[in-house]
């Protein structure tokens, strides 16, 4: 029988972003590679320069924790942030949100009912020039806001 695949939570500090959520760390969970390293398996809400599917290493702290200590490799995945305009067209709607940028087969999650930001993971050889285009229009036509939490030189020069 094959071991079982350890999930953990590993954890990333950072400075909290002035207007944005006082949070200065977030969880993301991981399959544990090794005895510091692990694959992260989803993607990320506030923690910048780090995509699902990239391999960070971390340090256990004495209380049990696994903190991020830095990025290992990338995966070539992006990440990508999208907030709904609530007075736009899409209203308070996630769900309009992923319809919309479903065409390109963006797998994401959403913060909070209250506060509906989406955290997509473009995959590395997806049409970044079409999310792109499509992310520009959205914002053009006051559907959302977005920023890219984490780009590959792929991403930046689509």
């Amino acid at each position: 029988m094959e071991n079982a695949v350890e999930k953990i939570k590993v954890w990333f500090r950072f400075v909290p972003r002035e207007g944005w959520f006082p949070q200065d760390t977030e969880g993301l969970w991981a399959t544990r590679l090794g005895e510091d390293t692990a694959r992260v398996q989803n993607a990320p809400f506030l923690q910048d320069g780090v995509a699902e599917g990239d391999i960070v290493r971390f340090e256990t702290g004495s209380d049990g924790l696994h903190w991020a200590a830095g990025r290992v490799s990338s995966s070539g995945n992006c990440t990508i942030r999208v907030v709904p305009v609530p007075s736009g067209p899409l209203g308070r709607s996630a769900q309009a949100v992923h319809e919309r940028l479903s065409v390109f087969g963006l797998g994401g999650e959403v913060f909070s009912t209250e506060f509906p930001m989406a955290a997509f993971t473009a995959p590395a050889g997806a049409d970044f020039a079409g999310i792109k285009r499509l992310l520009e229009q959205g914002e053009e036509k006051g559907w959302w806001h977005y920023e890219i939490g984490c780009g590959t030189e792929e991403w930046w020069s689509a």
